[in-house]
């Protein structure tokens, strides 16, 4: 039976709760709203401050916001419990609302899979009744929740028509993920392994297959041209791949695509001698003019330290070693006015682009209370996109 507006409130059948009282029954008469989220979701950790918020400013209307942590990524259940309660003490100290952690599945059964949701951050507004009065994303909540309140929503036909929308939807949503999952499991199972273990013909074999049953999946496209130019060393079929996935980026206008294409040519732990020069600084001064348009300096927001990183190694280059400069102290700034990322990806993102900076200037360089210094003895260094390598040896 399909969950939606009007269904009865699945139960609670949660594992632990780390911040807050346990809850297993809703009580009657009080509004809750049942966020689903994960440390590792980007949407999700942004929307924790409104969620903050909401629980603050309807408190005395008997609003509840429950947040269920159903998605944790780790090798255990205790490692993913544990770091979860690091994540919390680490970002959201003062939480004010309650936190449940679930990965026996169980939760995600009963609300986001009978609901036909697929994806989080996914909010669940219970009615005073203790049926479903809203299912959808966080960012909708200013709109509805007031509706909900007063008893509107419900009985609306913008409420009706956007649950109608949202089942068919999700329906066509999880047809699609059904679909790539039969296509994609039996290849992953081949690659994972195989880059785990080095084995890069293997993992290239394996790939090359994914990216035939998946040509938009830009990780898979990345991972292709990686292992093509610089595990495997096949420069004949690398450079057509890496010229194709220039193609896509700039037909895209994507800054994600087009920044996965840029690392692959301007990450220093990436040996590209034998890339033709003149084409990759090519690839590099298109590829920058447009990522620096989608996304200038001048503009607040935005994850620019995603891209400026390889953008300013191609500046650095060229011979632009102020513009590089620049470029990269843009972005260390942008790690601290985006919204909240994940601890691991702001301290690799900062670890690397401090790396490059002073490589840059010459010197030590610093951001709060993290520092790098030049590196002058060919030991292990950040790059400007995180990720620590060893450089080769010469």
């Amino acid at each position: 039976m399909v969950l939606r507006m009007d269904s009865p409130a699945p139960p609670m059948k949660v594992e632990n709760w780390l911040r807050g009282q346990p809850l297993t029954t809703f009580e009657s008469g009080k509004i809750y709203i049942v966020e689903f989220w994960a440390t590792w979701c980007g949407p999700c950790v942004a929307a924790m401050p409104h969620l903050i918020q909401l629980q603050e400013t309807h408190k005395h209307a008997g609003v509840e916001v429950i947040g269920i942590a159903a998605a944790e990524q780790a090798e255990t259940v205790e490692e993913a419990r544990t770091k979860l309660e690091t994540w919390l003490n680490e970002n959201f100290s003062n939480l004010n609302y309650r936190i449940g952690f679930d990965l026996t599945g169980e939760m995600n059964k009963l609300w986001m899979e009978a609901s036909f949701s697929v994806g989080i951050p996914t909010s669940f507004v219970l009615d005073r009744d203790g049926r479903i009065a809203f299912i959808g994303h966080p960012g909708q909540l200013n709109d509805v929740l007031p509706k909900v309140l007063d008893g509107s929503w419900r009985t609306s036909d913008e409420g009706k028509t956007a649950d109608s929308e949202r089942i068919a939807e999700g329906k066509r949503n999880t047809a699609e993920r059904d679909r790539e999952r039969a296509l994609t499991e039996p290849i992953l199972a081949k690659l994972r392994p195989a880059l785990k273990a080095a084995d890069w013909a293997a993992a290239l074999s394996a790939v090359n297959e994914l990216v035939a049953v998946m040509p938009d999946d830009i990780n898979s496209r990345v991972v292709q041209v990686d292992l093509l130019l610089h595990k495997v060393g096949d420069i004949q079929n690398g450079v057509p791949v890496m010229r194709q996935l220039v193609r896509d980026a700039i037909e895209r206008n994507s800054e994600v695509w087009m920044a996965g294409a840029m690392r692959q040519l301007f990450d220093p732990a990436n040996d590209n001698s034998q890339f033709p020069q003149a084409e990759r600084i090519a690839i590099g001064k298109e590829l920058s003019a447009h990522i620096l348009k989608l996304d200038p300096p001048e503009r607040g927001g935005g994850p620019k330290f995603l891209s400026y990183g390889a953008v300013a190694q191609y500046h650095y280059e060229i011979g632009q070693k102020g513009r590089a400069i620049a470029l990269v102290e843009v972005a260390l700034k942008s790690l601290d006015s985006a919204k909240p990322i994940p601890d691991e990806l702001k301290h690799d993102a900062r670890s690397g682009l401090l790396q490059a900076l002073a490589n840059y200037k010459g010197q030590k360089a610093c951001h709060g209370i993290q520092c790098a210094f030049l590196d002058t003895k060919g030991q292990t260094v950040s790059n400007p996109i995180g990720r620590k390598r060893k450089p080769k040896k010469r």
